[in-house]
This record gives C-alpha cells, sequence and structure tokens, in this order.
C-alpha cells in the first residue's frame, strides 16, 4: 500500500497539504517499507489560487492509501476521503520513520481503529486484482 507524508526535511510531518512543496511517498508491506519517490510542487504555494496548488497534488497522491499531514482544508480532505483516502493528521512528535515502521507492525497484527479500515480495502483491493489475472 502506497502512504504519502507531506514533509520539509523527509523525516517530520511538519507541512499543510496546501502549501507542502514536498511529499515523500513510500510503499507499505508485511515485509517493509520502501522509498517510492518524492512529489515536488514549485511556485509560490502561499500565492497560488486554490484550485491551481491543490488539484495538482490531490491527483499525485490519489493511489496512496494513507496520508499524513500536519493539517488539510476540510473540503480538500472532504474530496480525498471520497475517493479512498485515509487522512491522518500528525502528532508533532511522530517522525516518518516511526510511523512506517508502526505501519509494518499494522500490516502483521492488530491495527489501530483509524488504519484497519485502510488496511483492510487495501487486503480487498489485492483480492480483487488477484481475481483478475
Amino acid at each position: 500500500m502506497k502512504v504519502a507524508f507531506t514533509t520539509s526535511d523527509g523525516t517530520h510531518i511538519d507541512t499543510h497539504f496546501g502549501v507542502a512543496k514536498e511529499i515523500d511517498v513510500y510503499e507499505v508491506s508485511k515485509d517493509g517499507f520502501n522509498f517510492v519517490e518524492t512529489l515536488t510542487f514549485e511556485g509560490d504555494l502561499e500565492a497560488a489560487e486554490h484550485e491551481d496548488k491543490i488539484t495538482p497534488k490531490m491527483e499525485a497522491i490519489i493511489d496512496c492509501k494513507i496520508v499524513y499531514v500536519k493539517a488539510i482544508g476540510t473540503p480538500v480532505g472532504n474530496k480525498l476521503t471520497k475517493q479512498g483516502v485515509t487522512l491522518v493528521r500528525a502528532q508533532e512528535y511522530d517522525r516518518v520513520p516511526d510511523i512506517l515502521h508502526m505501519l509494518v507492525k499494522s500490516c502483521n497484527g492488530d491495527a489501530p481503529p483509524l488504519l484497519r479500515k485502510a488496511l483492510l480495502q487495501e487486503e480487498n483491493d489485492f483480492a480483487y486484482s488477484h481475481d483478475e489475472e
């Protein structure tokens, strides 16, 4: 499953979704996690029109099951949730490596309630794609 983080340094989840210049994407499974890519967004995101800065980000992370953010606006959050993305607001002490390790553990056992839905959805998606082969 793909997981994304709004981050300015690759470690801390310290950026509001709307003004994030970088979003790190990882692939997480029962076996561990791998860095996939850093999505980069250019320009003055603070001054850009709302749709000009949000639409490309939403399109870029739509295949992620979980997105960790410092904050996100309600309308954007609702749109992503309707697309099947689970949003998590990170706490100040949350760090990307710690969350990745926690997600791997969750894939191998009991997941916290907030993540259970995303993990179950991922399993269902895999089952359907496997059936189609």
